[in-house]
């Protein structure tokens, strides 16, 4: 695996991120998300995590097919820091009115930016490359 592999699997990362978190996201799923399990919030958040999760089984598949549990992996770890974004803004009452709801958006984004960083670490290291 050459440093260009590495650098296109980091970018397939960053357009899943981008494609599952703002494309295919609906205004149900983030109004949702975050919502109590029992009033809606357990549905919302299942579908997007789910939609992160076949992305990523998906580029597992293409670049490590060993590492297809990382699908399921990232359903849990997508749905968990938005949960808790969620949870967070909720309690707070923070909406995009706010600096502190941009703030919890920005921290949102970089957790999942190095969620994506370490699967790419995990592909790297599976495919033999050396990371001393």
């Amino acid at each position: 695996m050459s440093l260009f592999d590495i650098v296109i699997l980091y970018l397939a990362f960053r357009a899943k991120q981008v494609i599952c978190d703002f494309f295919l996201q609906t205004a149900w799923m983030a109004n949702f998300k975050g919502a109590p399990f029992n009033m809606g919030g357990a549905r919302a958040l299942g579908v997007h995590a789910g939609i992160h999760a076949a992305f990523t089984f998906a580029l597992m598949f293409l670049f490590a097919p060993s590492l297809w549990w990382l699908g399921a992996v990232d359903f849990v770890v997508h749905g968990t820091i938005d949960k808790i974004k969620g949870m967070v803004n909720n309690k707070f009452g923070w909406t995009y009115k706010d600096f502190q709801f941009w703030w919890a958006f920005g921290v949102d984004q970089e957790l999942h930016n190095l969620t994506h960083l370490v699967y790419v670490i995990l592909i790297v290291r599976a495919a033999g490359f050396s990371l001393n």
